[in-house]
């Protein structure tokens, strides 16, 4: 009986270890070999096909436009953009920011990300998950780099009066974002206002005025 128990509880925990491994990139518990065929619902050339085309992306040095509601431009480069990421489990983004321009609350559900400063002075911060809700923030300037954990609902505000730019290293081939006031107030079809109204402690008002400008 003991010996059935062992057997039993190595069972589970070899399950367990696989079911964890498999939840992120194929590069947490697989390959990093480009060459596999179909790996993470992305198709993967035969190595013999690939060119320097398929390792390469170029204007990353270009200024993006930041004339929009929150002043900020995320420039993703993610395997969708740059099919010699497959497999390999990162990803890079520029980011612009206007004078007081902010990349919104958001979350990344499949990433770290670690942002370094290249020009101007950030205010950069996460929330910690529940029950603490820590609030994690600096002032990041020039040189320096900041890193936001994976899922942790994080932010950057340029607190200058010049622009400012960042680049980003994401733990993903494909990190994805959830801009968080986005996704509440903009859902489609929209979330029944009731419930908003309750969970933020909002007027019903302030909640369908929110849901029309998003």
């Amino acid at each position: 009986m003991k010996k059935l128990f062992t057997c039993l509880l190595t069972v589970a925990l070899l399950a367990l270890a696989s079911s964890l491994t498999s939840a992120h990139d194929p590069s947490s518990g697989g390959s990093r070999n480009f060459s596999q065929i179909f790996v993470n619902g992305k198709f993967c050339k035969d190595p013999k096909l690939t060119t320097a085309d398929d390792f390469f992306f170029p204007g990353l040095d270009v200024p993006r436009s930041t004339s929009n509601q929150v002043g900020s431009n995320v420039t993703l480069i993610d395997v969708d953009k740059f099919p010699g990421l497959n497999t390999l489990g990162i990803a890079l983004a520029r980011v612009d920011y206007a004078p007081y321009g902010l990349n919104p609350p958001h979350i990344h559900p499949r990433a770290t990300e670690i942002q370094t400063v290249i020009e101007g002075t950030l205010l950069v911060g996460f929330v910690t998950s529940n029950p603490d809700n820590r609030f994690i923030t600096k002032v990041v300037n020039k040189g320096d780099v900041f890193v936001f954990p994976m899922g942790l609902i994080h932010f950057q505000f340029n607190i200058g009066e010049t622009n400012a730019l960042a680049f980003s290293s994401l733990s993903s081939q494909n990190p994805g974002v959830i801009t968080i006031a986005n996704a509440t107030f903009g859902s489609n079809p929209p979330i029944n206002p009731d419930v908003l109204a309750k969970a933020f402690q909002l007027d019903k008002n302030v909640v369908n005025y929110l849901q029309q400008k998003f």
